[in-house]
C-alpha cells in the first residue's frame, strides 16, 4: 500500500478510535453544530471537544468553518472508501476462515454420528 493511503488509514482510525469522536461523527450526522454546542452535549471543556474535532479535521473527517466568534462543525468531504476497502479484505479473509471451521464441525459431527461416540 502506498504511504499516503496508510498514512491516511492511521488517521481515519485513530480518530475513530475514541467513542467521544464517534459520538461526534454521529451527532455532524444528524445537524451541523458549533464546537461548544458539541462541547455541552459530550459535558466537555470546549478546549477537551476542540481537541476531538481536530483529531477528526486533520483526519478529514470534520470540516470546521469560523463566522464571527462561532465556530461550526460539520461532517467532511471524506466517505471512508479507502478504511471500508481495507476492512472488508479481512472480514472476507475472516469470513472464508469461519467457513472452513464450519465445514470441520460439520465433519466431526457426522463422523460422530455415523460412528458413535467411543468411550
Amino acid at each position: 500500500m502506498a504511504q499516503y493511503p496508510s498514512t491516511r488509514l492511521d488517521a481515519s482510525f485513530a480518530a475513530l478510535s475514541d467513542a467521544t469522536r464517534r459520538g461526534i461523527l454521529e451527532q455532524l450526522g444528524r445537524a451541523d453544530a458549533s464546537i461548544t454546542d458539541l462541547a455541552d452535549r459530550f459535558h466537555m471543556t470546549l478546549t477537551g471537544m476542540k481537541k476531538h474535532v481536530g483529531v477528526l479535521e486533520q483526519a478529514g473527517l470534520v470540516e470546521t468553518e469560523k463566522i464571527g466568534r462561532v465556530r461550526t462543525c460539520k461532517l467532511g468531504p471524506r466517505q471512508l472508501e479507502h478504511e471500508t476497502a481495507w476492512l472488508e479484505r479481512y472480514r472476507e479473509r475472516w469470513a472464508a476462515r469461519f467457513d472452513a471451521l464450519d465445514d470441520v464441525v460439520k465433519e466431526l459431527k457426522d463422523r460422530e454420528k455415523n460412528h458413535g461416540r467411543t468411550k
